[in-house]
């Protein structure tokens, strides 16, 4: 015997919509969504400069990400390399796999001389192809006007 929720009959059909397992559904996404976030980036988060004419370039999956952060660490992917030990393992790297291309991330905070270094142990690797990461100085207005 099925009681009714409300006067009518207890045949009746409800109307309602149970929105509990929309909810577990969408914070198990949420959960999931915070996880692979982190992992999608590549090297040390910095603070990228930004520049008008800065292009989308394709990365591969081998690339040498090269981080400097702010007070001036050199993190090849997320390892940290003290300044003595960078040509080294420059070159170690480089005799791995010789056609690997570099892609440099600096903290726009930092002093040019830092960045210059380490783009002179890159080239001392004999690396051929060494790029700058920068962020698109139209995409930041764009997102902080909320067009993005």
């Amino acid at each position: 015997m099925a009681f009714g929720a409300g006067g009518g009959s207890p045949d009746e059909v409800k109307g309602d919509i149970n929105v509990t397992p929309l909810v577990d559904v969408c914070l198990v996404l949420l959960i999931i969504f915070m996880v692979v976030t982190p992992m999608l980036q590549q090297g040390v988060d910095v603070l990228l400069p930004e520049g008008p004419h800065s292009e989308k370039k394709p990365g591969k999956e081998g690339d040498l990400i090269i981080s400097v952060k702010q007070d001036g660490t050199v993190f090849v992917g997320q390892d940290w390399i003290p300044d003595r030990d960078l040509s080294k393992y420059l070159k170690a790297e480089h005799d791995k796999n010789p056609g690997r291309a570099v892609m440099l991330k600096a903290d726009k905070r930092i002093n040019f001389g830092k960045v210059r270094l380490v783009m002179k142990a890159a080239n001392d690797a004999q690396f051929t192809s060494v790029g700058i990461m920068t962020q698109n100085q139209e995409a930041g207005e764009q997102i902080a006007k909320g067009r993005g």
